[in-house]
């Protein structure tokens, strides 16, 4: 009897599609102000765990054994966080004290860590998974002959203290459309993906957003998302602490 059920949960929970994941926590934190006067925004706290130990609680929880962390702004704080408090998953620093790259640079910058595919992630993220943990959902859907990027979506309803208007549409095969200027998209982008080399093929040099590459996969109709099950918390600024406080303890 154990070994059939061992044997259906293996079944049931495929391997994750990458071990390894890149955590962008090298931004300037400035919407989180007065609170990133004097610490980089990963390590503000929120019940009690600094939000990069959030995340980084997550990919150890899914099996995601290494991590590789960008940072730029405060970036000794954060390399002695890393030194002192944390054992999984093991964490590889990518560093960007010289000239924040933004986080398709930050990507590029760190590609020849990073095994194809990997798992990217905000180092700010908080979010409740749903019936499987968000990493295990993303490699279910991976399909390397189609995809260039696999986005981790959350619609309105499930995005905590988020106030704007979403930023895509997904077409009944998964592929990913922009919200059009003026208009509400029934989706918000978390912050989560999944990435392969491919994306950041003949990259800009530099300093650039992720979306520079989105817009061409979504040209090349090889940009796709899948809708998170569970709870996503936004904690960009210090009013919406509480708020993820609340969710993260039932109060």
């Amino acid at each position: 009897m154990s070994d059939g059920l061992t044997e259906a949960a293996a079944v049931a929970a495929p391997a994750l599609a990458s071990d390894t994941a890149m955590v962008l926590a090298a931004g300037l934190g400035k919407r989180m102000r007065p609170l990133t006067a004097t610490q980089p925004k990963p390590l503000v706290r929120v019940a009690g765990k600094s939000l990069v130990d959030h995340a980084l609680d997550k990919l150890d929880a899914a099996g995601v054994a290494k991590a590789v962390v960008n940072v730029h702004y405060l970036a000794d704080a954060l390399e002695g966080h890393f030194k002192v408090r944390r054992q999984g998953p093991a964490v590889t620093i990518s560093d960007e004290r010289a000239l924040l790259l933004e986080t398709g640079g930050g990507m590029v910058a760190a590609q020849a860590l990073l095994p194809d595919p990997f798992f990217c992630l905000n180092s700010d993220n908080i979010w409740l998974d749903g019936p499987r943990d968000v990493f295990a959902e993303l490699s279910s859907a991976w399909d390397a002959e189609r995809m260039d990027a696999l986005l981790l979506m959350v619609p309105h309803p499930r995005a905590v203290s988020y106030r704007g208007k979403g930023d895509f549409h997904l077409d009944s095969l998964g592929r990913v459309r922009r919200r059009r200027s003026g208009r509400v998209a029934p989706f918000i982008f978390t912050g989560i993906q999944l990435v392969s080399h491919r994306l950041l093929r003949d990259a800009p040099e530099g300093p650039f957003s992720t979306n520079v590459l989105w817009d061409r996969a979504i040209d090349e109709g090889r940009l796709y998302g899948i809708c998170h099950q569970g709870i996503w918390l936004e904690v960009g600024e210090p009013s919406a602490i509480a708020p993820a406080e609340a969710w993260l303890t039932g109060a």
